[in-house]
């Protein structure tokens, strides 16, 4: 029974790693497609530093789905935990704040009229 718990312990943790990489990656890849020149326009910090900081995310999230699949142990609770979760919380401020404000910009900048929500 213990090592039933334990590889059911280990299936959620990774599979919430993965899916926490995803959001990695996706804030990574978005920030590099976007040109330097509209986070200055939307008063946000430098692509510069979004970029350390998703790339950074993005090496942590790699690690903690890494070094537990290579074992086969589960994830500890600890430090790996922590700096994931401080990597997908720094991926979700980005596509939940900068990444709209890059969007909006670069519809404006093409001609395009804003035409409210599309729902």
């Amino acid at each position: 029974m213990v090592i039933f718990l334990n590889f059911m312990q280990f299936l959620i943790l990774v599979a919430l790693g993965l899916l926490a990489l995803g959001i990695q990656l996706r804030a990574f890849i978005d920030c590099l497609r976007s040109p330097a020149a509209d986070f200055e326009r939307v008063y946000k910090r430098t692509k510069t530093f979004w970029l350390a900081l998703s790339g950074g995310a993005v090496f942590f999230g790699f690690l903690y789905i890494f070094w537990p699949l290579m074992s086969l142990t589960v994830p500890t609770m600890g430090m790996p935990v922590i700096l994931n979760l401080a990597g997908v919380t720094a991926a979700g401020v980005y596509l939940a704040d900068v990444r709209p404000a890059l969007v909006e910009v670069r519809g404006r900048g093409k001609g395009q009229q804003n035409r409210g929500s599309s729902w």
